[in-house]
């Protein structure tokens, strides 16, 4: 059975979007990445830019630098790879049709779901630190400006006053 830790493993954040690359979605659906992509060409028209993407060079390095994936030349990737969205991953299941494309895209849209969720608590939770924060900077101005009138308020020490202590020998 398809383990969503082993699909989150493979979705990676490009330009601001989670995605997940075309060699690792046929492999996932059990196709070659040709056959994918040959799909997806056939079917051009479900695949806006929001939905898939190629990657720049510049993208496709950086990815290699984080992954590992095979040299360019014989026998590696001839062309760059194209990127899914979770839209596209979506889109994909109505071109490809075998039960493990339809069950591997459950799998995949439940993850992207508790990915979403996962992004709102944090979103939560930033926001709550960010209001402690400022009440915590509030109470410290009012603690200081408190400290200030006291020592203002505090009677001057005369200028020829005892010392108290021992007396160094």
């Amino acid at each position: 059975m398809l383990k969503s830790d082993e699909i989150g493993e493979i979705i990676y954040l490009i330009r601001g979007q989670r995605v997940l690359i075309d060699s690792d979605l046929a492999n996932l659906y059990g196709v070659e990445t040709k056959r994918l992509n040959e799909q997806v060409r056939r079917n051009i028209d479900r695949f806006p830019e929001d939905f898939m993407f190629q990657l720049t060079t510049q993208e496709y390095e950086f990815l290699k630098s984080q992954i590992a994936t095979s040299k360019q030349g014989s026998g590696g990737k001839q062309k760059l790879p194209s990127v899914f969205t979770e839209n596209g991953v979506a889109m994909l299941s109505s071109v490809l049709n075998s039960k493990q494309a339809i069950r591997v895209n459950i799998c995949i849209m439940r993850l992207f779901t508790r990915l979403r969720s996962f992004h709102m608590l944090e979103k939560n939770v930033a926001r709550q630190i960010g209001e402690m924060k400022n009440d915590a900077n509030k109470i410290f101005k009012v603690v200081f400006e408190r400290l200030d009138d006291l020592e203002s308020e505090r009677p001057a020490l005369p200028q020829r006053r005892r010392k108290i202590g021992l007396k160094a020998k």
